[in-house]
Formats: structure tokens, sequence, C-alpha cells
């Protein structure tokens, strides 16, 4: 018993998220203690670990040594702002369109359209519209993030069973509060997939904005380091992006479980 439950969730459930990153690890070492592959092409754990340390901390000679404070703020702003340029008006045009056919019907070819055009097309009228910097990027982070918000938010309101609806209105809710209290509650799984989705892109198209010649960013890193020829430098970028990513998501999981229990208890 004291190891089958262990502070409300069991041991297994710990340690299953644990096995395939360190399964990664592994192999990583693996692959370069045994020189399998070399290390200008794939640096060896210890090296990495020695370039994140430096860039966090400071230490050392390193050009980049202590710049991630500054590149970590500069990448959640970008992304801060974009992904709420995409969820604000794709959830609540997604869950307006789930119950309206006829809006449906006006905004689906349009965004099954331009949904269709691959991101990195829009990245030369972006520069050439915004310049190179925050807007640009912020522009396509929400450009990215809007459709998995809309599609997820509408996918969740379209399929509100009518029995919800007919039960509302039984009990004298009016169509706001029928709305607010039975349609966004019962579409909560659905907006909270794409909300997730939505902050993964917003990441991905960071790093894409972030490679056109931003000063700063987690996403500059890597230009810089591919320009360099420092693969250990690339490497450490690419693993930070994946850590922050998943904190976010981490606290984007909590923050909306929140809601949801905040929903259903009105």
């Amino acid at each position: 018993m004291m190891w089958g439950r262990f502070g409300g969730r069991s041991f297994r459930e710990r340690l299953l998220p644990c096995l395939l990153p360190l399964l990664l690890f592994l192999c990583w070492y693996a692959v370069t203690e045994s020189g399998f592959a070399p290390e200008y092409l794939l640096p060896s754990p210890s090296t990495v670990w020695e370039t994140v340390a430096a860039y966090i901390s400071g230490s050392g000679t390193d050009a980049y040594a202590g710049r991630f404070r500054d590149d970590l703020a500069a990448s959640l702003f970008r992304v801060g702002g974009g992904y709420l340029l995409a969820v604000i008006p794709g959830v609540a045009l997604g869950l307006a369109s789930g119950r309206s056919p006829a809006l449906a019907s006006l905004l689906s070819p349009v965004i099954n359209g331009v949904r269709a055009v691959p991101g990195i097309s829009w990245l030369p009228l972006a520069l050439l519209w915004l310049g190179v910097g925050f807007r640009a990027t912020v522009f396509l982070i929400a450009l990215a993030g809007f459709f998995p918000a809309y599609l997820n938010a509408a996918a969740g309101a379209s399929s509100v069973p009518p029995v919800l609806i007919r039960a509302g209105r039984m009990l004298g809710l009016d169509r706001r509060a029928v709305f607010f209290r039975v349609v966004v509650p019962s579409a909560m799984p659905q907006v909270r997939t794409g909300l997730r989705v939505a902050l993964g892109m917003s990441f991905s198209y960071l790093v894409l904005g972030e490679l056109t010649g931003v000063p700063d960013g987690l996403g500059a890193l890597i230009m810089d380091a591919r320009l360099a020829g420092r693969v250990d430098l690339l490497v450490s970028g690419i693993i930070l992006i994946a850590l922050v990513g998943w904190l976010c998501d981490v606290l984007l999981v909590r923050l909306l479980s929140a809601v949801s229990l905040s929903l259903r208890r009105q």
C-alpha cells in the first residue's frame, strides 16, 4: 500500500511519463558514447548539459552564457500575445458557429481555405507587412493557433445533446443562459483539446517567427547556433523549447481543470 499510492496518485502513474524520456536519453547516450554518431553531428549528453548550464547560469566564457532569462522572456511574451489573439476569437467564433448552422456556413469556406495554406507561405507576407520582430511573430502564432481552437470549439458546441438544451429551457433558462450554463460546460472537453493543440502550434510557429532574424528568443538561439555551426547549442535550444512548452501545457491543463470545475458548479 505504501508503494501503491503516493501523493494521491499511484506509483505507476508517476513512473510511466518518465519511461519514454529516459529511454530516449539512454539511446542518445549509447549512440554518442559508442562513437556511432560523431560529436560534430550529435553532441553527447554531457556536452549539451554543459552548454545548457552555461546558457542558464551565465558561468563560463561562452558568448551565449546567461542569455536564457532574456530569451525566455522574449519568447514567452510573443507566445502569450499570439496565443491570446488566436484562442479568444477562435473559441468564441467556434462556440457560436457550433450552435448556428448559418454562421458555420458563412465562415466555413474562408476558414477551411486559409487553414489549408502552409504556415511558411505566410512568412514573406508577414515580414513585408509587419517587419522582422514581435508583430510578425505574433501574427504567425495567432494564425496557427486560431484554427485548432475554432474547430474544436465548434465541434464541441455542435455535439451538445439536444436533451440537455431542452432540459435547460424547461428549467426556465433563456437562450443566453442556456449557452453559458449548458453549451459551454458540455463543450469544454473539446475546447480544452483545442486550446492545448493551439498552444503546441504556438510554440512551433514561435520558432518560425524567430528564425527570421530577431535578436532574442529561443528560436533566435537556434538560428544563431545554425549559423555558427554550434550543434550543441542547437540541441540545447530544442530541448529547452520542449521543456518550456511542456511546462506551459501543464499549467494550461491545471487552469482549464479549475475553469471546468467552476462551470460544473454553476
